[in-house]
């Protein structure tokens, strides 16, 4: 496998350390939260300073969790003051690397593949993280934690598991590293990309561990998770093809997307059929133009009280245009990355768009069942195209939360 130098850089209780600079306070011996007082106890805590982590109270939280006998200074969430901050952050990650050598994960935390800049500035990977995890915190008080890998799956893994309790909040993973900590970490959730469903199906299966995964064959994972099942497997075994370069191109490249601000906060149980229907009108796009893509994107913005949200991509290794597939993996992204908070936004966006040449055969069925999933979605656009996008609806949009028929009107469909 090829070897990369890719950092992940994150900044430490990122809200709580901004409120905390902003104030000339200490965020390591600061009791201070981030949460809407006007929401009384109810009200959750978006950030607490990574000294109120060491009286046990966690991020995400409800305030009225908080232990009676901490005493604690309350900071009202300022998105303005956290973006304007992040930009700053991402100025100084330039002053070192290319644009193209670095990818925005969140708005606390990036990429940067060093390789070709190490003999440059003379250094090794660890010294230059030291180098620039020290200008960051010399120009905006912050502190910040550094993973480092030969791919971005090690060096965000690195992060997350061994960074936080690094003195110098450095961690560095290598190849040799697989069997003896990735293969160790339990439980599965706190590995990179498992969510807690994801989890609870491996447990099922008597998978405790990430390397208990290898009990069984990738075809297995293929064919009980579907088209994610391949890179679980890989993952699970430190094997990441994707790269930064690759990935800058491929948010570029031509896309389809919707994007949706919902009239009422939404809850995770109920969003899942507003995802569904944006996907289906996706998808139908790319049928109509003779398209298919090969990454989807899902994002969620949780409510204007709140802030916030998350945004990431998918990249498959065949195109395709199929609606459950693609609702497949956005329903991957919100399991594994959802938080128990009101929803205000959804966004959903395929790329690396390419021209439908061919088909993907299953070899196992008969040229009338792999046409059959054709014909019907053929059927189906002829019928919305003649008479209007209402004119055939799913049993699941007639439900109060479905926004469908709404947004067909808005957008100039109509029914007979």
């Amino acid at each position: 496998m090829e070897e990369r130098n890719i950092l992940c850089i994150d900044i430490k209780s990122f809200f709580a350390s901004v409120e905390c600079v902003d104030r000339n306070l200490d965020s390591f011996t600061t009791p201070l939260i981030v949460a809407d007082p006007d929401r009384g106890g109810g009200a959750i805590t978006l950030a607490v300073t990574p000294y109120m982590k060491t009286l046990g109270v966690p991020s995400r939280g409800r305030v009225f969790e908080i232990p009676k006998n901490i005493k604690y200074i309350t900071a009202k969430p300022r998105m303005s003051l956290y973006i304007k901050k992040s930009k700053e952050i991402i100025n100084i990650f330039l002053d070192f690397v290319s644009k193209e050598d670095m990818h925005v994960y969140s708005i606390d935390e990036s990429f940067l593949d060093v390789t070709d800049y190490l003999k440059l500035y003379k250094m090794d990977d660890i010294t230059l993280a030291k180098t620039i995890m020290n200008e960051i915190n010399k120009r905006t008080g912050l502190t910040s934690t550094c993973g480092i890998g030969p791919n971005l799956l090690l060096a965000k893994v690195a992060l997350d598991i061994d960074s936080k309790n690094s003195p110098d909040f450095i961690a560095k993973w290598t190849y040799e590293d697989i069997k003896t900590k990735l293969w160790n970490i339990e439980p599965l959730n706190k590995m990179w990309g498992i969510g807690n469903k994801t989890m609870k199906k491996l447990n099922d299966l008597g998978i405790k561990k990430v390397g208990d995964i290898n009990k069984y064959p990738k075809s297995f994972y293929k064919k009980r998770f579907g088209i994610l099942g391949e890179e679980l497997y890989e993952h699970a075994n430190g094997i990441d093809y994707s790269s930064i370069k690759s990935q800058n191109y491929e948010t570029k490249n031509k896309s389809y997307g919707l994007s949706q601000i919902l009239y009422k906060d939404y809850t995770i149980l109920n969003v899942p059929l507003i995802i569904k229907e944006m996907v289906s009108k996706i998808a139908k796009r790319l049928r109509t133009n003779k398209k298919v893509c090969s990454v989807i994107s899902f994002g969620i913005g949780y409510s204007r009280n709140i802030g916030g949200g998350f945004y990431h991509s998918k990249k498959i290794n065949n195109p395709t245009d199929n609606e459950e597939k693609i609702y497949e993996i956005c329903m991957n992204i919100f399991d594994n990355y959802i938080e128990d908070l009101p929803i205000r936004k959804v966004s959903i966006s395929v790329g690396k768009i390419e021209n439908n040449n061919y088909k993907q055969l299953n070899l196992f069925e008969t040229e009338e069942e792999n046409n059959k999933d054709d014909n019907i979605t053929k059927v189906m656009d002829e019928i919305a195209n003649k008479f209007g996008e209402n004119a055939l609806l799913k049993a699941s949009s007639l439900y109060e939360y479905s926004t469908i028929k709404k947004r067909n009107n808005t957008l100039g469909g109509h029914s007979k």
